[in-house]
C-alpha cells in the first residue's frame, strides 16, 4: 500500500475550518495530511481544484475516529 493510500478524506471545507479540524484531530493522536489542489495548481502555472475547497485526510486505521470528531465538530458536513 503505498503512502497516498494510507490515508483517507474525512473533510473538505475551508482552509480555516480545516486547519481547525486537523489541529482536533492531532491532539487525539490521529495523522492528518492537508491537500489543496486549487493552491498545488496555481503553484504549478496551471488551474486545478476549486478556491477554497481543501481536503482534510486522516489516517486510515484512525478513519472512523477522525469521522466522528469530524461530525461533532462540523454536524452539517458530509
Amino acid at each position: 500500500m503505498s503512502e497516498e493510500e494510507d490515508y483517507k478524506r474525512v473533510y473538505t471545507g475551508s482552509e480555516v475550518n480545516v486547519q481547525h479540524l486537523q489541529n482536533l484531530l492531532e491532539e487525539k493522536g490521529i495523522p492528518t495530511r492537508i491537500r489543496n489542489d486549487f493552491d498545488s495548481g496555481l503553484r504549478a502555472g496551471f488551474g486545478g481544484g476549486l478556491p477554497g475547497q481543501v481536503l482534510l485526510f486522516a489516517k486510515s486505521e484512525n478513519y472512523e475516529e477522525a469521522l466522528r470528531i469530524t461530525k461533532e465538530t462540523f454536524p452539517d458536513s458530509d
